[in-house]
């Protein structure tokens, strides 16, 4: 069973590391990389844009209702899993996003950073 770790963070706090601060941690996900390599684990991750770029798509009774700027969940929500996907524009992920089989619920797109 693979299971994927979802990193949460404040990014105010990151906002004030220093570019040692961020190769330290670089170095850190390096090595927790290859420990998970080395145990047969086959990792694979990307980190992510800051929480400003995301976009919600909101679903009623079946239907794509609305699109919104930012990862807005109810507390009630709780994330069930990912998709990536390789889309030519946001438009076609936010297309994509909508016409995922959502009884109810949202779907959070965000862009990857690329390394």
């Amino acid at each position: 069973m693979r299971y994927m770790l979802l990193l949460y963070g404040d990014e105010k706090l990151s906002e004030g590391a220093t570019p040692e601060d961020w190769q330290a941690t670089i170095e850190g996900h390096n090595a927790w990389t290859q420990e998970a390599i080395d145990r047969g684990m086959k990792p694979s991750g990307d980190a992510l844009q800051p929480v400003a770029t995301a976009k919600t798509v909101r679903f009623e009774n079946t239907q794509p209702t609305l699109t919104t700027d930012g990862p807005f969940a109810e507390t009630k929500e709780q994330l069930g899993g990912f998709y990536i996907i390789d889309c030519e524009s946001e438009a076609e992920a936010l297309e994509m996003a909508a016409k995922l089989p959502m009884l109810t619920g949202s779907v959070e797109v965000r862009p990857v950073i690329e390394f």
